[in-house]
């Protein structure tokens, strides 16, 4: 009898445990539906302001946009001619680290050849290199109004 009511107690405990944790991992699912459904609705405003554009599509000017690197803002200067993009140069990025930096800016020739933001972000510097990207495609999407 008594290792009955020691069993029923230790089955007792083993639902109660599991119920806890469905609790819990129900909530962490709710978390990354929302989490996910965020990162999408972002990640549709980039790809807007990404996508490709015709060649010659960009009004003349300088243009200018920020967005997040590896260590903060990063800011870049888009110089279009004759509606193409003719320079890119990064203006300020002073939180960055200089190394991932330096990588980063690799970035800046393949936009220059793609005429477009559109292009792959430079492995072992994702962050920088998304940043630079992402500010390319702020400066390309006032050039395009």
């Amino acid at each position: 009898m008594k290792k009955f009511l020691i069993r029923t107690c230790n089955v007792i405990a083993i639902v109660i445990a599991l119920l806890g944790y469905n609790h819990v991992a129900r909530a962490h699912e709710a978390q990354d539906a929302e989490a996910k459904a965020e990162a999408d609705a972002a990640n549709a405003e980039v790809e807007a302001a990404l996508g490709a554009s015709e060649e010659g599509a960009y009004t003349d000017g300088v243009y200018q946009g920020t967005a997040a690197g590896f260590g903060g803002d990063i800011t870049v200067e888009v110089t279009i001619e004759d509606g193409r993009i003719t320079d890119l140069t990064v203006v300020s990025a002073e939180n960055e680290d200089g190394a991932y930096l330096t990588m980063a800016e690799d970035i800046i020739d393949s936009i220059l050849e793609a005429q477009s933001a559109d292009v792959d972000t430079i492995s072992g510097a994702t962050f920088s290199s998304s940043g630079i990207k992402n500010a390319a495609a702020g400066a390309l999407e006032q050039a395009q109004q």
